[in-house]
């Protein structure tokens, strides 16, 4: 197999697109409500909106488009995309709260005692999403597929 034929793979060239769409809403979105440009929100995960849920989407609508809506490859596709979404919205999302809670323990362990706080650095708390980030993601990555549907199709 020729490594070329990854690049002139067009739903990949969707995935990617929905992708980067999300990543850079995400630094809208930040713009808006907090008032300052991070560019690091580029490769961050959690957020408004999922970039997972974008990229499985469009992934699965792709396909449908491509391959047909009852067809195997879409229900695997979209079996994918239902997987993600929930971690993304479930267990990811459980895992930042836990990070968040952690961090204040150890915030508070160290104002309260003599010991120095050292170099510990802080576990990372925005990991997963809300319903309405999946949501919003999703229907990102099915509105980008369905507006490249005449490049893939």
């Amino acid at each position: 197999m020729e490594i070329g034929i990854l690049f002139n793979n067009r739903i990949l060239d969707i995935i990617f697109i929905s992708w980067s769409l999300a990543q850079g809403f995400k630094i809208i979105t930040h713009l808006i409500l907090k008032k300052r440009f991070k560019v690091s929100l580029l490769w961050a995960t959690g957020g408004m909106p999922s970039s997972h849920s974008a990229t499985v989407t469009s992934l699965a609508t792709s396909v449908g488009l491509i391959k047909g809506f009852s067809g195997v490859e879409f229900a695997l596709a979209a079996s994918l995309a239902s997987i993600v979404m929930y971690d993304a919205a479930g267990i990811r999302q459980a895992a930042g709260k836990q990070a968040e809670i952690i961090n204040q323990i150890i915030e508070k362990f160290y104002k309260n005692t003599n010991v120095p706080s050292g170099s510990e650095k802080k576990l990372k708390e925005l990991l997963g999403h809300t319903p309405i980030e999946v949501f919003a993601g999703a229907i990102l990555g099915i509105v980008v597929a369905f507006l490249m549907k005449g490049y893939i199709v």
